[in-house]
């Protein structure tokens, strides 16, 4: 069974909350324990140099422990919370804060060379039944060690002392452990949610459902970034699937026309439909349909071939002598319509570094396009211009122009405008296609500015040669 990645952080957040607390009980317990028994054997060490000091300065002897002496040593003994014993140097214990004097008493087994240390822990030669923490000063007199002053504090009360530090600890550290669940909030709602909602539309992409839309708050984040992006590949594969259906459509659409025209009119001539006076005069009109397949057939090569721009033949040339070419190729169309052309030149030769018979076509159809959308009479206008290493070709006709609406659509393949199905019911909608193709292969732009009613004017650049 799989788990969500909601469920995975909970259950690492709990086991990194467990560990968390086991470690800092073990390690805390441990270094508080340690802290304490150094503090108090320093304190009653200090408590017992400093008692010791007072039997040094004062010269006293066993013998001149007097009611006052106890009476001081029972109230230090209380203010500590200890047991204190001056003991000679064989061990007999001479005065306990607890028991008075106790002369008849000695400690069996002491030595006081195992007493150097500045303290020590257990039941101290037996003489008690829980572990004491004990520390002994000596007291000295004429640089002779006359007796010592020995501190006891019980070491329940060092326990005692470490789990009330400990328990403040452990509170401590639950209320940060459920302060720090705010974090699975905000995993939730910045994290967990958007992935949710991410891997719900990935689903439905999977499915090809392409329209989804996966909802994301502008939270600027690496998450949210996720999601438009996925948001974006979706509609441009949609976008995609759709001009594949439309180009299969405008295909079937622009051959099958040609196709039945060309059957029908030859069903006609064969079966005698046609007179054969007329046949003539249809089968022309087969030629033309077979010449408008034909031309269908070489644009949808010719876009073919520009998707891979390895397939440029750069070289150096003229532009302004191939624009002269083109346009006396395009002599007869233009005669037909009474049209001219204006040419205006920045200067007498400019060379340009690009594929020469692509920029023909280029040309070609720009300035085909121009005669079909010029009213008879016109002037077609081209002109050169240098800018920063790079020279801009304008085509400009003073014909019916381009909708506003279809300005970003004319570069569609198969794509033919109202206006543009009235003049050239003959096009096959590539020839821009075609011309953005050439262009953009030569890493160059096209720009197009046009008024319906006053004309249209096409701008291409290309980079001069060294």
């Amino acid at each position: 069974m799989s788990r969500s990645i909601y469920s995975k952080f909970i259950i690492g957040y709990l086991l990194f909350g467990l560990v968390g607390f086991i470690a800092v009980a073990l390690f805390s317990q441990k270094m508080t324990y340690n802290y304490l028994v150094k503090q108090n054997a320093d304190k009653f060490y200090d408590e017992a140099v400093l008692m010791a000091s007072t039997y040094e300065d004062g010269g006293y002897y066993y013998s001149d422990i007097y009611d006052d002496t106890q009476n001081d040593t029972r109230l230090v003994a209380s203010f500590l919370n200890a047991r204190i014993w001056i003991v000679d140097p064989d061990g007999r214990i001479y005065l306990d804060s607890q028991n008075g004097s106790l002369n008849d008493r000695s400690i069996p087994g002491f030595d006081s060379a195992e007493n150097a240390s500045v303290y020590q822990i257990g039941h101290y030669y037996n003489m008690f039944s829980d572990d004491m923490l004990s520390v002994m000063a000596p007291i000295n007199h004429n640089y002779e060690t006359i007796g010592y002053i020995v501190i006891h504090y019980p070491m329940s009360a060092v326990v005692s002392s470490t789990n009330e530090i400990l328990n403040i600890v452990y509170i401590t550290a639950a209320v940060i452990f459920i302060l720090s669940l705010l974090i699975l909030v905000v995993f939730n709602i910045y994290v967990y949610k958007p992935l949710k909602a991410i891997t719900a539309g990935a689903k439905e992409y999977a499915v090809g459902n392409l329209d989804y839309k996966i909802v994301m708050k502008n939270t600027r984040d690496e998450v949210s970034y996720l999601g438009d992006t996925l948001n974006y590949m979706a509609s441009e594969l949609n976008n995609s699937e759709k001009s594949q259906r439309d180009f299969i459509s405008n295909v079937s659409h622009d051959f099958r026309s040609p196709l039945t025209s060309i059957k029908g009119y030859l069903e006609a001539i064969l079966d005698g439909t046609i007179p054969y006076e007329l046949q003539d005069k249809y089968l022309h009109r087969v030629i033309s349909e077979t010449e408008r397949l034909s031309k269908l057939t070489e644009g949808m090569i010719s876009l073919g071939s520009m998707e891979m721009k390895n397939n440029l033949k750069l070289a150096k040339f003229d532009i302004n002598s191939t624009i002269r070419d083109v346009c006396n190729a395009n002599e007869n169309a233009c005669s037909r319509k009474n049209i001219t052309f204006s040419l205006t030149f920045e200067d007498t030769s400019e060379m340009v570094m690009a594929d020469e018979d692509k920029i023909k076509q280029v040309l070609y159809n720009l300035i085909d396009n121009a005669i079909k959308f010029s009213d008879p009479g016109q002037t077609i206008a081209i002109r050169t211009t240098v800018r920063q290493r790079k020279v801009f070709v304008s085509v400009r006709d003073s014909g019916v122009g381009i909708p506003k609406q279809s300005i970003k659509k004319i570069w569609d393949r198969f794509y033919k405008s109202d206006t543009s199905r009235g003049k050239d019911k003959s096009g096959t909608g590539l020839g821009l296609s075609i011309v953005r193709e050439i262009i953009q292969a030569h890493n160059e732009t096209i720009d197009v500015v046009s008024t319906e009613g006053v004309g249209t004017e096409f701008t291409f650049s290309l980079s001069l040669a060294e």
